[in-house]
């Protein structure tokens, strides 16, 4: 596993400690400001806030990179003008040299590859791939266009989850969001199946069943159990691993096409501009009551800092997750959620589980180490290229 991927998964894991505490919180809020609809479309509006931050740093690298320029510039006629030009003439001669036998080996491997039915790939082509694939604002924001409306569906079914039923009961739908991952993820051509990557979501989705029953018999929630809460987790599961898939598709293989932060910067724009609207007909046909802002500034700070951790940090860093390491494996690290919120509720809450409960959290973290390894098991190599 490189860097990058490691990364990922650390960006899995703060992920995962931040939605469950952020889940805990929302739950409160709605004792005292029960409306699903209007806390999403502040949350996912405060992602606005992404774009500033984005153009305030591609100034700084422009910046930076002028400056380096300059240097470079400066360095090389301080060495011109110190008699160093017959040194500077014998390093371009042996550069010359070596980037003729560099052409004549990628002819020959050229060569061998297509004799091999091998797709060939140039090594210089491949290091001007992210140059050729600057962040182009106007393609970002046509992204965000269509990926906005799947984001707010999914944030707002987890919302009218969490206000129609239990914490443990919305993580656990969320967490068959790797099901619908895998199932787009092979529709779409993002991703391909394997018995390992099957072996993976079967286990983890026992998993989320067994833990399911093993909190059946004890109720830890004061919430009443809700058929209609489980609908709107479902759906939202359904929403995410679709999300998930077209977030990676765009972003391409290597997360070098968008800049995510550009990207969800436009979904929350878009949400600020063009949802508002949705609070009267949701208000009218039942779904939501009458719209509403907190009444309290005590609640308003709750409800903004929230959104500042949820949205805006973990969210991001989902993102980026997906990009960094593969749809499949982010959404089964949402899945440890599960055994997260167990250990929250055992050591904050004092409460006790069942062992089918514990059991299924372990099969759900086993299965998404097993997602991890599903290269390695499938027998993919590592691409080895000596020069």
């Amino acid at each position: 596993m490189g860097l990058r991927y490691l990364s990922g998964l650390g960006l899995i894991g703060a992920f995962v400690l931040i939605w469950v505490a952020s889940a805990e919180i929302t739950q409160r809020i709605f004792t005292e400001y029960k409306q699903p609809f209007a806390l999403c479309y502040i949350w996912i509006s405060l992602m606005a806030v992404h774009l500033p931050i984005s153009v305030l740093r591609e100034k700084i690298c422009k910046l930076l990179k002028v400056l380096n320029r300059n240097f470079h510039k400066d360095y090389s006629s301080i060495t011109s003008s110190s008699g160093f030009n017959a040194t500077l003439r014998i390093d371009e001669t042996r550069q010359e040299a070596e980037t003729y036998l560099k052409k004549c080996l990628i002819v020959e491997k050229e060569t061998s590859e297509i004799e091999e039915g091998k797709p060939f790939v140039n090594e210089d082509e491949r290091h001007l791939i992210p140059e050729n694939c600057e962040h182009n604002s106007w393609e970002i924001a046509k992204c965000a266009l269509y990926l906005c409306p799947i984001w707010f569906a999914s944030e707002y079914m987890s919302n009218l989850a969490l206000a129609n039923t239990s914490v443990a009961s919305t993580t656990v739908l969320n967490s068959t969001s790797s099901l619908f991952t895998l199932l787009f993820g092979v529709i779409l051509g993002q991703d391909s199946v394997n018995i390992v990557k099957v072996v993976a979501v079967l286990i983890s989705m026992s998993g989320v069943a067994m833990s399911t029953m093993g909190k059946t018999w004890e109720a830890d929630d004061t919430k009443n159990h809700s058929i209609a809460g489980d609908i709107f987790g479902l759906l939202s599961a359904v929403f995410s691993g679709l999300f998930t898939v077209l977030l990676k598709k765009s972003a391409g293989s290597e997360g070098d096409k968008v800049d995510m932060q550009k990207l969800f910067g436009y979904i929350g724009l878009y949400c600020l501009l063009g949802f508002w609207w949705l609070a009267w007909p949701l208000s009218a046909v039942g779904i939501e009551p009458p719209f509403e802002f907190p009444s309290s500034w005590s609640t308003k700070e709750i409800v903004i800092a929230n959104g500042f951790c949820s949205n805006i940090i973990s969210d991001y860093f989902w993102a980026l997750s997906i990009v960094w390491t593969t749809p499949l494996v982010a959404t089964l690290g949402m899945s440890l959620t599960i055994p997260l919120a167990m250990i929250a509720d055992m050591a904050i809450h004092g409460r006790k589980y069942s062992a089918v409960y514990i059991l299924g959290c372990f099969q759900v973290f086993a299965g998404f180490v097993l997602a991890n390894l599903s290269d390695k098991f499938s027998g993919k190599k590592p691409e080895i290229i000596i020069t």
